[in-house]
């Protein structure tokens, strides 16, 4: 029988609330995102070596880490918009740098970055409606890919096979706009869903369109665990 307590037994010392700001998975995120300028940095300048590849692989490894340590000790809405912005700016700090250096070209890598953008420019306007749609697995699966694509390229075994950091890139781009299709579709299908319901019944004034409180917000405590969209 395991002696590793359940996650609902965790001392209070160790739970946190959804407004906490330092929580140990906070901690690690904050962390990479100070360290990933200066890793951006050395992809920028270095060649293929063990050592970049050994701490890209850590650093972007750290992601389902925090993920793991939030959802041990409870999700926040500060890790919530921090675990995500950290995930893009390491990846996408990182595949523009192989831009730079002219190992990737700008198309894939710019589809990437446009696709970010409008994903998270409409999540905001869902929350406002009060509308959270869950992360799928094919959306963890294409920011894998993203790492993998940088990864291939930094790593000494693959980094001097132009082509095997290619196709790993150009799989991740196909992932990215699918997965983001699905997002904008389930999202606008509940959207739609919701302004159906706040309509008022036939033969009533209907008054203004009022946004539906959030989820997390009704809940009183809930939080959205950080995730990939």
């Amino acid at each position: 029988m395991s002696d590793r307590p359940a996650e609902a037994d965790l001392p209070a010392r160790w739970s946190y609330g959804p407004t906490a700001l330092v929580t140990p998975a906070n901690a690690l995120t904050m962390a990479r995102l100070v360290a990933a300028p200066f890793l951006i940095a050395i992809i920028w300048h270095s060649e293929t070596s063990w050592p970049t590849w050994g701490a890209w692989t850590v650093l972007a490894g750290t992601d389902g880490i925090d993920g793991w340590l939030a959802r041990r000790h409870g999700t926040t809405r500060s890790g919530a918009f921090l675990d995500p912005l950290a995930d893009k700016f390491l990846v996408l700090g990182a595949l523009y740098a192989l831009v730079a250096k002219g190992t990737f070209s700008w198309i894939p890598v710019t589809i990437i970055a446009a696709r970010e953008v409008v994903i998270s420019g409409y999540r905001v306007v869902a929350a406002r409606h009060g509308v959270s749609v869950p992360a799928r697995k094919l959306a963890k699966v294409k920011t894998l890919l993203q790492a993998l694509a940088v990864g291939a390229v930094v790593w000494p075994v693959t980094g001097h096979t132009a082509a095997f950091g290619e196709v790993t890139l150009w799989l991740a781009v196909a992932l990215t706009v699918y997965t983001g299709g699905q997002y904008l579709s389930e999202a606008r299908s509940k959207m739609a869903s919701s302004g159906v319901a706040t309509k008022a019944p036939t033969g009533e004034a209907a008054g203004p369109v009022q946004p539906s409180e959030p989820a997390s917000a009704a809940a009183g405590e809930a939080v959205p665990d950080p995730a990939d969209d």
